[in-house]
């Protein structure tokens, strides 16, 4: 078992942060997280690209070569896998976990708002398991999150707001338990949150559940009482980021003062690594 994998099942759930840039991930190593991943929102938005839509391949790519060294172990958010060949997904993979990613997040969910064939997105899991049999596949479905008007990253809205209403927990079981068999370690579903369909679910699983944490949803405490064994946050830390970046520079411009930690900048320099510690960027 890995590193990775153990965290899963530790006494307690991995609350895990997802980060966008390097900072950001040694910040959060830094008050002791073990593991962060990445957010596919933060990391196409400070690009200048759409999320979600596979255009992100080299930034994702180039993000992790910067993380996977780093004090703390890196699960990789990787839409699709940027790819309906399952070989090339595989060989996504393969440079993740050449750079030093400990985990994959690979999401069924579909641009155009709909689901890939499950058959599909199982041979993508088997493929990568193949490929790279110690990388830790956590396969998403978005059974319930397109129909909750969520973005690719799994993320809810500004508001926090997240209803499992209208989410096919037959088509969520049926496809979990397909990606379970095609050898994925564990599962996801974002947007789902009603702790009743929480404990059936989990009924069904054989590894471990991932929810996404929502600010209006149940509790970090209350869902590790479900057993749910991983809680992700998506881009909502890049997003209160952002958020408190344009309302600080908003007071600033009313003549309001402005409140709220925020690092010095030798603290933040202290995040940066020696040149002789830096990856050459892919190509």
């Amino acid at each position: 078992m890995t590193a990775f994998a153990a965290l899963h099942l530790a006494d307690t759930p991995l609350l895990l942060p997802n980060v966008w840039d390097h900072a950001s991930a040694a910040a959060l190593a830094a008050q002791g997280f073990a593991a962060v991943g990445t957010t596919s929102l933060g990391v196409a938005a400070a690009v200048g690209l759409p999320d979600g839509t596979a255009a992100t391949r080299d930034a994702t790519l180039n993000l992790a070569l910067a993380l996977g060294s780093g004090p703390f172990l890196l699960s990789v958010d990787a839409e699709g896998g940027f790819s309906d060949d399952p070989d090339e997904v595989a060989g996504v993979a393969r440079e993740l976990a050449a750079v030093g990613a400990a985990g994959i997040n690979l999401e069924d969910g579909r641009p155009d708002g709909t689901l890939a064939p499950v058959e599909l997105h199982a041979a993508k899991i088997a493929a990568v398991k193949s490929a790279v049999p110690g990388l830790f596949v956590n396969a998403r479905t978005d059974t319930h999150w397109l129909g909750n008007g969520g973005d690719s990253d799994g993320s809810d809205a500004m508001s926090g707001a997240m209803s499992d209403v209208g989410g096919d927990m037959d088509d969520t079981s049926r496809r979990l338990d397909a990606y379970q068999q095609a050898g994925a370690d564990g599962v996801f579903v974002p947007g789902l949150s009603e702790p009743s369909r929480i404990t059936a679910l989990l009924k069904t699983l054989d590894v471990p559940l991932n929810i996404l944490y929502s600010p209006t949803g149940p509790t970090v405490p209350a869902l590790a009482d479900l057993g749910v064994r991983r809680i992700s946050l998506g881009s909502l830390l890049y997003r209160r980021a952002l958020g408190a970046a344009v309302e600080t520079a908003a007071l600033i411009r009313a003549g309001r003062s402005v409140e709220g930690p925020a690092p010095t900048y030798d603290e933040v320099q202290a995040f940066v690594r020696p040149a002789s510690q830096r990856p050459d960027t892919l190509g």
